[in-house]
């Protein structure tokens, strides 16, 4: 099998899941424990947080332990936004194309305010660009909370958000950025940025799934998501993943250390992909730098590309039953069959949004991976056409088997 979606998750290193393994035998103990179990767990919790704050640019103290993005983006946006609505300021900003995690937690902290709460969407380019003037534009002085992506989960495209900070700062609010999809892939130093509060993952870094973070500036109040426990210096109750824990710690080590070469890889590997992509007639691939890409303005190994005519779930279907394995958008929403969000955000209709795939590579990507991929996709999107465009209820059908779909 050929693994070509890092963006939805990055299969955990060897050195991690040695870790966690080690770690489930060596600190059997509660980290909330006073006996000697509960120190030895303690202490490995406290490592890891500090091999954590040392990848992100910050201090052990501003890391607080989560189940992953999802819970860190509601933890955040509706704990910061809460604490600014008691104080008059209910508005809040963000952009149409961040991840479904961050905006569902917009959604919620807006309908949790009591009808008093208000959202501004950013405005986008066609390429996905958000317009530092725009930001400015947009924050007022009941603004709460600006909330934006460092890196976008599907176009890959790398946002200016040390001056978006500097902005968002100068009008006395807070700003929150979602870097789960930018760390381990370009640098990242949140104090230097300037944010209040961030997001990130351990399964997009090649640590263990179930296990993330949120970076909140020293100084900040942020009020729990539940209660019930005093854990994480009351900001998230509830008995920390030890050994998901450890195992982030070390992939954040692991991370740090490979960051630049890795990086290089796999920028090399994509502009190659981008060479094949671009030989398939009528292919669209979305973001800024659409040809041979465009340095630290978007992510190394991120391609959401178009064939239209051919729907996006039909080219994964058919690169999945040759082995090859990318998605059609966030993780979270692809299985749904509905047209990305993103795309929709960036002006395309249905039928258009709709043959969005998006290739990311990683890690464990190689440039046999690559070459393979280029092999395989011109014929599977020529058959996918040929197959929509017959007569028939979805053109001639699709045939249900690999053998009858792509021999």
């Amino acid at each position: 099998m050929i693994y070509l979606d890092h963006n939805a998750t990055t299969p955990a290193r060897p050195e991690v899941v040695d870790a966690v393994a080690r770690a489930e035998r060596d600190y059997p103990g509660n980290p909330s424990s006073v006996h000697a179990f509960g120190r030895r767990a303690r202490d490995a919790v406290e490592r890891a947080r500090a091999q954590v704050a040392r990848f992100l640019g910050a201090t052990p103290e501003e890391i607080v332990f989560t189940s992953g993005g999802t819970e860190g983006n509601n933890l955040v946006i509706r704990g910061l936004y809460a604490e600014a609505a008691a104080r008059g300021r209910n508005h809040l900003v963000t952009s149409p194309i961040e991840h479904p995690a961050v905006l569902g937690a917009v959604d919620a902290a807006v309908r949790g305010s009591r009808g008093n709460g208000t959202v501004t969407f950013l405005p986008l380019s066609v390429r996905g660009e958000l317009a530092a003037g725009d930001l400015e534009s947009a924050t007022r002085d009941d603004t709460a909370l600006v909330t934006l992506a460092l890196a976008n989960h599907e176009i890959g495209n790398v946002y200016p958000v040390a001056r978006f900070a500097a902005i968002v700062r100068a009008r006395g609010a807070l700003i929150h950025t979602d870097a789960v999809q930018a760390a381990a892939k370009i640098p990242v130093d949140l104090v230097a940025m300037g944010v209040d509060a961030a997001t990130v993952s351990a399964h997009k870094i090649g640590g263990p799934r179930g296990v993330g973070a949120v970076f909140v500036r020293r100084g900040l109040d942020l009020p729990p998501l539940a209660v019930g426990g005093h854990q994480e210096h009351e900001r998230r109750p509830g008995t920390e993943n030890v050994p998901g824990i450890v195992g982030f710690g070390v992939a954040s080590d692991l991370a740090r250390v490979a960051l630049a070469s890795e990086s290089e890889l796999l920028e090399g590997l994509r502009r190659h992909l981008m060479g094949v992509l671009t030989s398939i007639t009528r292919a669209r691939v979305f973001g800024v730098g659409d040809a041979l890409g465009d340095g630290p303005q978007r992510l190394p190994g991120t391609v959401m590309v178009a064939f239209p005519g051919a729907p996006g779930q039909l080219v994964a279907i058919g690169l999945d039953l040759e082995g090859v394995c990318v998605s059609t958008g966030a993780a979270c929403t692809s299985g749904s069959l509905r047209p990305s969000p993103v795309l929709r955000a960036l002006g395309l209709g249905g039928d258009d949004s709709a043959e969005g795939v998006r290739i990311s590579l990683g890690w464990t990507t190689t440039a046999d991976d690559v070459a393979r991929l280029g092999e395989l996709l011109p014929g599977i999107v020529a058959r996918v056409r040929a197959a929509v465009s017959a007569p028939g209820p979805l053109g001639g059908g699709m045939p249900l088997s690999a053998g009858e779909a792509w021999s």
